[in-house]
């Protein structure tokens, strides 16, 4: 992709366990990237996104949905395909915790964009709610500020 001048979006998944925790797999298929992109010719800054399943704890319902499991959340290795791979953790915590975990996620701090994901299943009111603490709780620790300008554009700097 980088050597056709493209961006970089990952998943939660790689096709491809080392033993090496997921977001260092990652930020090196991002640096490979990046890389390819520059040997390629390309001038410019390819802008990458990584995806995380993120859930601020801030209530009793958050708690009861994310909090036993997502607390003690590791990346898991399973066959796709065939194919060895690796699946990043969901990360459930407090914000506090929560922006200790994401600064030290290597794969996040190389990234332009952070996507979050997040289960259909739970409904629209209570996705709402998770993108709402995170853009209040965890997001401006990360460097992120709202957007009062208009809709956002990839290019601009």
């Amino acid at each position: 992709m980088g050597r056709q001048g493209l961006n970089l979006m990952s998943s939660t998944l790689l096709t491809e366990a080392t033993g090496q925790p997921f977001h260092e797999l990652q930020r090196e298929q991002i640096e490979r990237f990046r890389a390819a992109y520059r040997e390629a010719g390309h001038t410019g800054s390819p802008r990458v996104s990584v995806s995380r399943s993120v859930f601020p704890l801030v209530s009793e319902q958050d708690e009861m949905f994310f909090g036993v499991r997502g607390r003690d959340g590791q990346d898991q290795v399973g066959i796709i395909d065939g194919i060895r791979s690796t699946f990043g953790k969901t990360y459930a915590d407090t914000p506090d915790r929560l922006i200790d975990q994401l600064l030290a996620d290597e794969a996040v701090m190389a990234a332009d964009t952070l996507m979050l994901t997040i289960p259909n299943q739970l409904g629209v009111e209570y996705n709402l709610h998770v993108l709402q603490a995170f853009a209040e709780h965890v997001a401006p620790a990360l460097g992120w500020q709202p957007n009062t300008e208009g809709p956002v554009r990839g290019d601009a700097v």
